[in-house]
């Protein structure tokens, strides 16, 4: 993984394990972002800076998107997803069916600014051409998880937290918060698969335009994934088109929010970013209890795609990812200076009556409170 600029690794703002009031100094007193900046560090970019994890589920774009090469490794498979995807480059990186998924980071933390869309990811989803279904088209939404750095070494292992999207809020009980996935090899043939739901059936192929593969070679067999999975969202509408214009006329509906490759990046005009329909706001996190949570900055983004479902001559359902930006750039850096100053160390007994939370974004009651780091109104706190 490529090393970070150093106000994300160093800037104040990430404060797990740290024993001693020398460190704590050490954070006090650093120099503002502009005096830190060197010939050899780059001014900070809000497109993503590299990829960590790459483990797509099997599906048509795979080995494919990118392109695997015999001898290539996880590693070298994460590296091209890398030279596909950073710099905003806008190469395609397919997921795969459900559950198949890719991480990624910044050169900076992104701040949860509240109120606004914090991110935004970008796909390659599409409005249908007649218009027959607005906001409807090619939708394959992946799910968004956030983490943050908490324990300062560079890597996604930290806790991490889902957003919750649209279908949490306009499709209850149509979602299922506990499905799980399991594919097996079957060398140029239909990908079969079993579930925890206690359904059976396979990944179809189409062999004239994706010949390949579609288990990812450099994976075992048995790919098992966890997670939330969406309501069905594509649906045949070949009786509603004019034969003369095609005999398959298949629509899969966009969610309203919070997904990712799930409305396309442009709005109408083509021209006008799509901020609402393809932005994230930090502040929809939450737990495995699905209980919100407060993070005030994220250093990783992890996205899986979110459907499982047939459509006929679109086989499966597979979200790709061809970029992600911060849609804040300076108020991130702005947060991460400010919050280095924001460093208080307390004794127990006199923290006010306002919620505090840990480092993991979870509310913490004062009769739990011992020695350690928290978090209260978005400043540190270290109680002695």
């Amino acid at each position: 993984m490529q090393k970070r600029y150093i106000i994300n690794k160093k800037g104040g703002h990430q404060w797990i394990r740290v024993m001693g009031l020398s460190f704590i100094l050490f954070l006090l007193f650093i120099p503002p972002l502009s005096a830190q900046r060197m010939d050899n560090i780059p001014v900070h970019s809000k497109y993503i800076q590299a990829v960590d994890e790459y483990r797509p589920a099997p599906g048509q774009n795979v080995n494919d998107m990118p392109e695997y090469e015999e001898g290539d490794t996880e590693a070298t498979m994460v590296q091209k997803c890398t030279e596909c995807l950073a710099n905003n480059n806008r190469g395609f990186v397919g997921l795969g069916a459900y559950g198949g998924y890719i991480t990624f980071h910044f050169d900076h933390s992104i701040a949860n600014i509240p109120g606004k869309r914090d991110f935004a990811i970008w796909g390659n989803a599409y409005q249908e051409e007649l218009g027959l279904f607005p906001g409807a088209g090619s939708g394959e939404a992946g799910i968004v998880m956030v983490s943050k750095d908490v324990n300062k070494n560079g890597l996604p292992d930290d806790p991490w937290y889902e957003i919750s999207g649209s279908c949490d809020v306009d499709s209850v009980g149509k979602v299922d918060y506990g499905y799980e996935i399991t594919y097996h090899r079957n060398p140029k043939g239909k990908i079969p698969w079993e579930d925890n739901r206690g359904n059976k059936d396979s990944l179809d192929r189409w062999n004239m335009y994706h010949p390949q593969e579609y288990y990812p070679e450099w994976l075992p067999d048995g790919l098992t994934f966890k997670g939330t999975r969406l309501p069905r969202n594509g649906w045949d509408y070949s009786e509603a088109v004019p034969r003369s214009y095609s005999h398959y006329f298949w629509v899969l509906f966009f969610f309203a929010w919070g997904y990712a490759d799930n409305q396309p990046n442009e709005l109408a005009d083509r021209v006008t970013p799509n901020i609402d329909g393809c932005g994230i706001d930090i502040g929809w996190a939450v737990d495995e209890q699905r209980q919100p949570v407060s993070l005030d900055f994220i250093d990783f983004v992890r996205v899986y795609t979110g459907l499982n479902q047939k459509c006929g001559w679109l086989l499966d359902t597979s979200t790709e990812i061809i970029g992600a930006e911060d849609l804040h750039l300076d108020a991130s850096i702005d947060a991460i200076k400010k919050a280095s100053s924001r460093i208080s160390l307390i004794e127990a007994s006199t923290i006010s009556l306002e919620p505090v939370y840990d480092l993991q974004g979870r509310k913490v009651g004062k009769a739990q409170l011992k020695k350690g780091i928290y978090i209260q109104n978005k400043k540190i706190l270290i109680l002695k």
